[in-house]
């Protein structure tokens, strides 16, 4: 292959990596702020 195909794989890859990981952190703040948030609705309502 081509000295510059491999180059653009090796962005693309590393590319998609940081899309990944950024999603999970995301994912994980969300999380963890639902968790810490959570408030429960109150029975008497009804």
């Amino acid at each position: 292959m081509n000295g510059n195909v491999l180059a653009s794989i090796k962005l693309m890859g590393m590319g998609m990596t940081a899309i990944f990981s950024v999603i999970i952190v995301i994912y994980a703040a969300v999380n963890l702020l639902h968790r810490f948030t959570d408030k429960k609705p109150d029975k008497k309502t009804q």
